[in-house]
């Protein structure tokens, strides 16, 4: 349901095994307020533990993702080192814990600085070619500590990062896509239905191998090449025994889509 009041929401639907999760505050640029981000925590939670959801969607209501966190609100909790995520639950912005399934932000318009960290937190982003980006914190006195410091590096390298970081400027999606930062940019207003098709490619996978294949490519950017590999004989052991790769098998041999049960 949507919502107008000044503390904005998220809007949740679940379509088959996708979770959809809409920023709701177009009257304010979906400026993020303390309220918002308890809402998205939870439906992070919620998609993270449910073994009926594979894939999540994030998406903004009105013609911007988001421009960044409602300051004013935010400033006690800055203050005080609350970041308001919650204990025991799944990050947005995958710094005190990350989601084990797959995010795909859909991104328009004005996306800046939580915006932007949002949709690097998640796995792949599909822009609006009307996106404007910009990761602004030191014109406000701050720096970026949603994970823009460290998955600018990540997926833009040294030198992109600190010229968009340090010159805190404006930039459109051609550029982003250029250093990596999304995957496809499509007409706006195509953004999300482009999202969810990918979403649903992914949930055709058996979804522990899918999870799996997140897992470790997360373990190989937080711990290296070695790491990774020493864990790779043991993970697919695991998934061997399971009954998705039984069905991989017969599928394959019986020339059909397999239909994966998550176990």
């Amino acid at each position: 349901m949507l919502m107008t009041d000044t503390e904005g929401n998220i809007t949740t639907e679940v379509r088959d095994q996708i979770l959809l999760m809409g920023i709701n505050r177009p009257a304010k640029l979906n400026g993020f307020t303390p309220e918002m981000m308890r809402q998205l925590v939870d439906a992070y939670t919620e998609l993270d533990s449910n073994p009926d959801l594979r894939v999540g969607v994030l998406f903004a209501h009105g013609p911007h993702f988001t421009a960044g966190l409602d300051l004013p609100k935010w400033a006690n909790k800055m203050k005080a080192g609350d970041r308001g995520r919650g204990e025991n639950k799944i990050d947005p912005t995958a710094l005190s814990s990350r989601c084990s399934k797959p995010v795909i932000s859909a991104v328009q318009g004005i996306t800046f600085t939580l915006g932007i960290e949002l949709m690097l937190a998640g796995d792949i982003v599909i822009a609006a070619d009307d996106c404007r980006f910009s990761q602004l914190e030191p014109l406000r006195g701050i720096y970026a500590t949603g994970g823009a410091t460290i998955r600018f590096v990540q997926r833009g390298g040294w030198g992109n990062a600190m010229y968009h970081l340090l010159t805190s400027d404006e930039f459109d999606a051609d550029e982003a896509y250029r250093i990596g930062l999304a995957q496809e940019i499509v007409p706006a207003g195509q953004q999300l239905d482009r999202a969810i098709e990918i979403a649903e490619i992914i949930c055709q996978g058996a979804p522990l191998a899918v999870q799996a294949t997140k897992a470790s490519s997360t373990l190989y950017a937080l711990e290296g090449e070695k790491a990774c590999i020493a864990a790779m004989a043991g993970q697919q052991a695991e998934l061997a025994a399971t009954d998705d790769a039984a069905e991989g098998v017969a599928s394959f041999i019986e020339r059909r889509p397999a239909v994966f049960k998550g176990r």
